[in-house]
């Protein structure tokens, strides 16, 4: 007998989208679930292709209707923000995002949120959230790194996993939680660390936040750097984001990406260095230029971990930020201020 993929069973499961049929569970929290596309909405025409699939497939209405237990465990409503390959995330669909995030956490009725997003640039839309989010509420980003259709697919698990813990009360107060594979990560810490794995999501420097366990988020520690409803970020009113760009350090490199970037109005560049901070000098006094111009640089590292120390004091650490974090929060930063010193401080402080 032939079998099926997936996705046909899938489909014959829908019997109209659940943004319609908001579940009503009495003494049940209210979860607000986004989607914006990923894997975790991707479909292959076999249950064995793990890697040929097509992203942002479904909707997020499909995924919710295709894991019925979700009802058991809060009342859901379902919106699509976008439906994308999240290598197509940009800045403006953050904006939009955040704006909604906001607006539903708002409203008294709503205890939590959880977003459907691709991996590959999850943990910069977590980051980007985590510094404008003006609520102590739960949100949640998952994933997965198989497609919906894939034998042991992932995906399934961590969006129950996440809408449980957006609707727990012990997930408030904790900043933009990354949740899948079981695992809690925070956003600003936590980045994708395996082409294939479904462990990707880790935290270099300082480890999980806590574990889902037997239905239960077990929490260990917590991030102290500000975020969420203590953060002074406000983006009400903001149409676009300042242009960052990031220059990554290599052996024998030059100026030629740093001098096109100024060429092309950058107003910001995150510098990717060598080790803890360092650069070769035809580099430096690059560097420098753009400095004592007015535009902001600041020192990162390739190597994935530890605090960056650059070698002249008019660049800015960018800390234990990754250069893809430390150019969000860059990019928030240029929205408020110019000021070097205050930009630095923002960086010892988020």
């Amino acid at each position: 007998m032939r079998m099926y993929p997936i996705i046909v069973i899938l489909l014959f499961i829908i019997a109209c989208p659940v943004s319609a049929l908001e579940t009503d569970g009495k003494n049940l929290p209210h979860v607000v679930i986004l989607g914006t596309g990923g894997t975790i909405a991707g479909t292959a025409p076999s249950s064995a292709e793990l890697v040929e699939y097509t992203t942002a497939n479904l909707s997020v209405d499909q995924l919710v209707t295709s894991v019925p237990e979700l009802s058991t465990y809060a009342t859901l409503t379902a919106e699509q923000i976008c439906n994308i390959d999240s290598r197509e995330m940009t800045p403006a669909i953050w904006l939009t995002l955040s704006q909604r995030v906001n607006d539903v956490l708002a409203d008294p009725t709503v205890d939590g949120v959880v977003i459907t997003h691709g991996t590959d640039t999850l943990e910069e839309t977590a980051y980007f959230l985590n510094l404008v989010i003006k609520s102590e509420k739960p949100v949640v980003i998952t994933g997965s790194m198989r497609p919906a259709t894939a034998l042991s697919a992932d995906g399934p698990l961590n969006l129950m996993n996440a809408v449980r813990l957006a609707g727990d009360p012990d997930a408030k107060g904790r900043g933009v939680l990354i949740c899948l594979n079981n695992e809690i990560n925070g956003a600003r810490d936590t980045t994708k660390t395996s082409t294939e794995m479904v462990e990707t999501f880790r935290s270099p420097d300082f480890g999980l936040l806590g574990y889902y366990q037997n239905g239960k988020p077990a929490f260990y520690r917590e991030s102290t750097r500000c975020h969420t409803a203590s953060s002074d970020f406000n983006l009400t009113g903001i149409t676009t984001l300042p242009r960052v760009d990031i220059v990554y350090a290599y052996a024998g490199m030059d100026t030629t990406a740093i001098d096109a970037f100024s060429e092309n109005k950058t107003q910001g560049i995150v510098f990717a260095s060598l080790g803890n901070g360092g650069y070769p000098q035809i580099v430096r006094k690059a560097l420098l230029n753009l400095s004592e111009q007015g535009t902001p640089v600041v020192i990162s590292s390739r190597t994935g971990t530890g605090i960056t120390i650059p070698g002249d004091a008019l660049l800015i650490s960018g800390d234990t930020l990754n250069p893809q974090k430390a150019r969000i929060l860059l990019m928030v930063a240029l929205t408020q201020t110019r000021d070097p010193e205050t930009i630095r401080k923002m960086f010892e402080e988020y």
